[in-house]
C-alpha cells in the first residue's frame, strides 16, 4: 500500500524531479518507509512506500528487463502468484518477488487488456519509453483513488488530491456544482472533484496519455444488475468457497496482520473464515463510545470470545472534534461522513499494533444490509396507491406518536415519484428546500434543480440506475456504483492510509461481488429480513445473538455533541461562512440550523456536520476563484 504521483510534461522540465518530490512528500504516511523516483524523456513517476510483500527488493519504480517500461502501484495483486508463473514460462525474466512487478510484464504482452488479468485493489501508472505513452488504471471497486489534472505544462496525477495543490500550474478554481452535490450526498462524485481544474479518475477505468494531455478515458469491467436463476443449497455452497478463497489471499503479507471487529454480521463473518485460515489467534480492534447507544464494544467482545482472538478495544469520546482539522487535511475535499471520526481512531490504533486490517466493507451493498432498501422495496406498492388515500394515511398516522408510526409517515412522505427521488429522501443532507434557504438569492439561479428541473445529484444517480431489474437489486447496483466507492471507501482509504495501515476486504472481491448481484434480492432478503442469505451461509460463524441483533452502523453520537460538548466550538466555528463561501451562502444559515436543533426545533445533525466540515475545510485549503455552473 502507497502513494503513487507523476506528471507527463508538454515540454521537457528543467528539473522535474524536484516537484514530484514536493507532491511525494505531501503522501508521506501513504508511504512512510521509502521513496522512489523514475525521470524519462517524457514524463517522471513518484512513490512512497508502505512495504507489505517483498520487503527487501520491493522499492518502486520497477522496470523491465531494459528499463523501457515503468510502473508505480498502490494496492495489492492478490493473484500475483499465478501471475508471476505465467509471466516466467512466456520468458520474461523477473528479479522480485512482489507484485508490483508482473505489472510491467503483463504492459507488454497485453497493454490495456492487463486489467482483466488482474485480482485486487489498485491504482498503478506506467510509462512507456517506447512510445512516450502513459497509462494510468484503477480497480473496479474503486478501493484505491487516483487524482489527475490537466495543466499547460502538462499531466500530472496523484493518490491524494492535495499532492496535485502543490503543482504551481494547477489554480484551485472553486466547483459549485462539486459543492451542491456534497451538500446533497455529503460527498463529492467522480470524475468531479470540489476544483475544477482536478479530476478523479472513475472506479474500473483507465486514462492513456500523450505529450501531457489525456487521450483517452474508458470503462474496462463492470459488474452485470442482472440476476439469474440458482438454488439456496447451490449459491450457499458456492459463495462459502469464493468467500473462503477472498479471505486466504488476502491474508498473504510479510507483515503483522489483523482485523476490524465491530461485533456486526460483516466483521465477525470475516474474522470467523480468518480463523479458518490461521494456525494463530487472529488479532482484532474494535472501537466504541461512552454513549451505550452508540458503542458497540459489547458485541465485538462477543465475536471476539465467540472466535478466540487476541482482542483490543478503544473508546472515543467528544473531544474527537479536536480531530477536525487532521481530517480535513487527509481528505482534501468536504466530506461529511461523520463515521470517519471512529474509523481514523480505529486505523490508528490498530496501526499500534499491524501493518494490514482486514474490514467487512462491501456486505451491506452486497448482500441488502441497509434499512434503506426495505424502504426501497416497499416504494412499487405505495406508488401503485392514489394519491388521496397515501395523503390520508399520512394524516393518521402523524397523529400517532410511535416509532413504527413515524417510520410509515417516512415512506408515505417518500411516495408518489420515482425511486431516485425516494433514495434521495432516504440519503440526502439537504434537501433541495434545505439548499434554497441556505444560498444566496443570487446564487439559487444558478445552481441546477433549484427553480425546477433534475438537481445534479439526480442526474448523477440516475446514470447508475437500472430501470430493468427489481427495484431492490437496482438500488443495491447503484449503491455499488456511488455510495461505496465514493463515500465508504474514501473514508477507509483515508482514515488507514492517514496513519499507514493498509486494508483489505473480501466482500469487494471481484468475484465475491459479481457473484452477490447475480443471486436474486428475494435469495438474500427474503421477506425483507435484511442479510438473511449471508446470515444462514455463515451460521456457523455468526453467535445466535449476533445473527439476531439488527444493524448498527458506526453512527457518532454527534445529536448530543452538538447540544453538549460542541455546542460552544460548533457556534463560534459556524459563526459566518469563510472566504470564498461568503459569496455563496446566507451569513446566518449555519447558526439558525445549530439554534433549531439545540431548542429541539428539528434534527440538524447531519447538516450541522456537513457545514462544520465543510467551512474548515474552506479555512484550510485555498481557492482562487469560484466556477458557476455553465461557466
Amino acid at each position: 500500500m502507497c502513494g503513487i504521483a507523476g506528471w507527463q510534461w508538454t515540454k521537457p522540465p528543467e528539473y522535474p524531479r524536484r516537484l514530484l518530490q514536493t507532491m511525494a512528500d505531501r503522501m508521506v504516511h501513504r508511504g512512510p518507509d521509502d521513496d522512489g523516483y523514475f525521470i524519462g524523456a517524457r514524463a517522471g513517476l513518484a512513490h512512497r512506500r508502505l512495504s507489505i510483500i517483498d520487503l527487501s527488493t520491493g522499492k518502486q519504480p520497477v522496470g523491465n528487463e531494459d528499463g523501457t517500461v515503468q510502473v508505480v502501484f498502490n494496492g495489492e495483486i492478490y493473484n500475483f502468484p499465478d501471475i508471476r508463473k505465467d509471466l516466467l514460462a512466456r520468458g520474461h525474466s523477473l528479479v522480485t518477488h512482489t507484485d508490483t512487478e508482473v505489472l510491467v510484464h503483463l504492459w507488454e504482452d497485453f497493454g490495456p487488456n492487463m486489467l482483466e488479468r488482474l485480482r485486487g485493489m489498485f491504482v498503478f501508472a506506467i510509462y512507456d519509453a517506447r512510445t512516450g505513452e502513459v497509462f494510468v488504471a484503477r480497480d473496479r471497486l474503486g478501493v484505491k483513488p487516483l487524482f489527475y489534472a490537466e495543466t499547460p505544462a502538462g499531466l500530472f496525477f496523484a493518490s491524494e488530491l492535495n499532492a496535485l495543490l502543490a503543482v504551481p500550474s494547477i489554480r484551485p478554481v472553486l466547483d459549485v456544482e462539486a459543492l451542491d452535490l456534497y451538500l446533497s450526498l455529503q460527498y463529492i462524485p467522480a470524475p468531479r472533484t470540489i476544483y475544477t481544474t482536478i479530476r478523479k479518475l472513475p472506479p474500473a477505468h483507465f486514462l492513456t496519455a500523450k505529450d501531457g494531455k489525456v487521450a483517452r478515458i474508458e470503462r474496462y469491467w463492470s459488474v452485470s444488475p442482472q440476476s439469474a436463476a440458482v438454488s439456496e443449497a447451490e449459491a450457499a455452497e458456492t459463495l462459502r468457497k469464493k468467500m473462503l478463497e477472498a479471505i486466504r489471499i488476502r491474508m498473504i503479507a510479510d507483515v503483522p496482520l489483523g482485523a476490524f471487529l465491530s461485533g456486526g454480521i460483516d466483521s465477525t463473518i470475516t474474522v470467523g473464515l480468518m480463523t479458518r485460515c490461521s494456525d494463530q489467534p487472529v488479532k482484532t480492534f474494535a472501537i466504541g463510545f461512552e454513549e451505550s447507544d452508540y458503542s458497540e464494544l459489547e458485541h465485538a467482545r462477543e465475536a471476539a470470545k465467540f472466535h478466540g482472538t487476541d482482542h483490543r478495544e478503544f473508546v472515543v469520546r467528544p473531544d474527537a472534534i479536536e480531530l477536525l482539522p487532521t481530517l480535513v487535511r487527509h481528505y482534501g475535499e468536504p466530506y461529511a461522513d461523520s463515521s470517519a471520526i471512529p474509523t481514523y481512531y480505529l486505523c490508528r490504533e490498530t496501526r499500534k499494533h499491524v501493518t494490514v486490517a482486514l474490514s467487512g466493507d462491501g456486505g451491506d451493498e452486497g448482500f441488502l444490509g441497509y434499512n434503506r432498501y426495505l424502504a426501497m422495496r416497499a416504494m412499487p406498492m405505495l406508488n401503485s396507491c392514489p394519491a388521496p388515500i397515501r395523503n390520508a394515511a399520512q394524516n393518521i398516522l402523524s397523529k400517532i406518536r410511535h416509532k413504527r408510526a413515524r417510520q410509515a409517515v417516512r415512506l408515505l412522505q417518500m411516495s408518489g415519484r420515482p425511486i431516485i427521488g425516494s433514495y434521495l429522501d432516504v440519503v440526502s443532507h439537504f434537501t433541495p428546500e434545505d439548499r434554497r434557504q441556505l444560498y444566496r438569492p443570487e446564487a439559487i439561479g444558478r445552481i441546477r434543480g433549484l427553480t425546477g428541473g433534475a438537481t445534479a445529484a439526480e442526474t448523477y444517480l440516475r446514470q447508475f440506475f437500472p430501470e430493468d431489474c427489481p427495484v431492490v437489486q437496482a438500488v443495491s447496483y447503484l449503491d455499488i456504483h456511488t455510495y461505496l466507492p465514493e463515500d465508504i471507501l474514501v473514508k477507509v482509504d483515508i482514515a488507514s492510509m492517514a496513519n499507514s495501515l493498509e486494508t483489505r476486504s473480501a466482500f469487494l472481491d471481484q468475484e465475491v461481488i459479481s457473484f452477490a448481484m447475480s443471486l436474486p434480492p428475494d435469495l438474500k432478503m427474503p421477506g425483507g429480513r435484511k442479510k438473511h442469505f449471508l446470515k444462514t451461509v455463515f451460521k456457523d460463524l455468526l453467535p445466535p445473538s449476533i445473527r439476531r441483533r439488527g444493524k448498527m452502523g458506526f453512527g457518532v453520537p454527534l445529536e448530543h455533541w452538538f447540544r453538549k460538548d460542541l455546542n460552544a466550538f460548533s457556534r463560534d466555528a459556524l459563526d459566518k461562512p469563510p472566504g470564498v463561501l461568503a459569496e455563496l451562502f446566507q451569513p446566518d444559515a449555519a447558526k439558525s440550523l445549530l439554534d433549531d436543533h439545540v431548542n429541539h426545533r428539528r434534527k440538524n445533525d447531519t447538516r450541522l456536520w456537513n457545514l462544520l466540515f465543510l467551512y474548515t475545510w474552506a479555512r484550510t485549503f485555498p481557492v482562487s476563484d469560484i466556477a458557476m455552473p455553465g461557466e
